[in-house]
């Protein structure tokens, strides 16, 4: 094609298979010298397709090879956008809306630690301003594990901590938490989209 003068090409070499993927892209990226779109091609359902288009798309994102991607997911498309910007965002390509972390299910759990961060993720999903936002299920180990989150939250006994870069700066009870915590979100965003 380039000896017709036509040189608006992108390289895309897709399987289902991850390995299959890798090895494929790292060949082809040795041989050109043109973009090369990534991607799983019917990676299956969300779980299934998350592990296997991560596995893929990151490894060969980590080793300086892609220059686009595209998830594959059988369900809806917005989900395949929010796992491409979840990934970019892991691998420290693109810094992109909230990134809500939060602590596995234990008996210390002290709130309802995958309700808080599924209503979170629904309410600011539209946010832009990069920002790393913990829910932990407790007030013992909560700040100091989630210290590298701008802000979080974490449960107590009939009340909680809200604390920004791993220091408490609210203790309220457990009645007011959410609420109080969804404001001081809300205000730390305001001030991240202010021009510095």
């Amino acid at each position: 094609m380039e000896g017709v003068n036509f040189e608006d090409i992108v390289v895309s070499i897709k399987a289902s298979d991850v390995m299959t993927t890798i090895k494929a892209n790292e060949i082809i990226a040795k041989k050109v010298n043109f973009p090369i779109h990534l991607g799983i091609t019917e990676a299956g359902l969300l779980e299934t397709s998350l592990v296997k288009n991560s596995a893929g798309i990151g490894y060969l994102l980590m080793n300086g090879i892609g220059d686009t991607i595209r998830f594959s997911i059988t369900d809806k498309p917005e989900k395949e956008v929010k796992a491409g910007f979840d990934l970019l965002r892991s691998l420290h390509l693109r810094d992109y809306g909230l990134e809500i972390i939060s602590c596995p299910m234990c008996g210390r759990a002290e709130i309802g630690v995958q309700s808080i961060a599924k209503q979170l993720e629904r309410r600011f999903s539209n946010v832009k301003v990069p920002l790393k936002v913990a829910v932990m299920g407790c007030a013992v180990n909560g700040p100091g594990e989630a210290m590298d989150a701008d802000i979080g939250i974490a449960g107590g006994k009939r009340s909680g901590v809200i604390f920004r870069n791993g220091k408490i700066i609210k203790t309220e009870n457990e009645i007011k938490l959410y609420r109080t915590f969804v404001k001081e979100l809300k205000n730390l965003i305001e001030e991240r989209q202010k021009p510095s």
